[in-house]
């Protein structure tokens, strides 16, 4: 790997969309873990589209708590993995019960069923909490190794090289940052690379494009 300063390089992507909202569509923090749980294995667009009906049916936790097991799968059937999800949710409303008693740490949210590192990451990023370690989500795992600031495809190992490259006061930043970039910019085909903030720092830009 070239050794570069990811510290300071990484500032001008963390600038450019620091604080950009996730794109899933939520409007408060249960219907954000809610959606979150959804969107493993499925896309953020579709679980956008069936979000609202969902919350009309089961607006906070309390609700979903009480609900019955059909009655969620008939909102969610096309979601991928709808039993086990439908599952974890129920789990995670028993556990949490109301909306204000959500969890604002990685070692809570973790604890409970259907919630992952990349999860609760995002979570804790959407809440505004002190981050923990850095999301890895499909974008990132794809982007940083194009990059040069971390090496393989298993979110777990790219996280750790990413939180030893990077100052933790940017954890919670970088991780989204990345998968911004991923999802507009460096794409997996014809990347823009007039339009990246990172080109001149960026491995693949000096070994495939330049």
């Amino acid at each position: 790997m070239t050794v570069t300063n990811w510290k300071k390089e990484i500032l001008p992507l963390i600038k450019k969309y620091k604080g950009k909202k996730h794109p899933l569509d939520y409007n408060n923090f249960y219907e954000l873990i809610v959606m979150v749980v959804l969107a493993a294995q499925d896309s953020d667009r579709h679980i956008n589209k069936l979000a609202p009906d969902l919350f009309a049916a089961f607006p906070d936790m309390k609700a979903l708590a009480k609900a019955d097991a059909e009655a969620i799968y008939e909102k969610i059937s096309k979601v991928r993995n709808f039993r086990n999800k439908t599952k974890w949710l129920f789990g995670i409303a028993s556990t949490i019960k109301d909306n204000k008693n959500i969890p604002t740490t990685l070692d809570a949210l973790t604890e409970m069923a259907g919630i992952g590192r990349k999860s609760a990451n995002v979570i804790l990023r959407e809440m505004g909490q002190p981050a923990e370690g850095i999301m890895v989500d499909l974008h990132v795992v794809r982007v940083a190794p194009r990059l040069g600031i971390a090496k393989g495809t298993d979110p777990k190992k790219l996280e750790k090289q990413l939180m030893e490259v990077l100052d933790p006061k940017d954890w919670g930043e970088a991780g989204m940052a990345i998968s911004f970039l991923g999802r507009e910019t460096c794409r997996p085909k014809n990347p823009k690379c007039n339009e990246c903030v990172l080109s001149k720092v960026c491995e693949y830009y000096a070994t495939e494009v330049k």
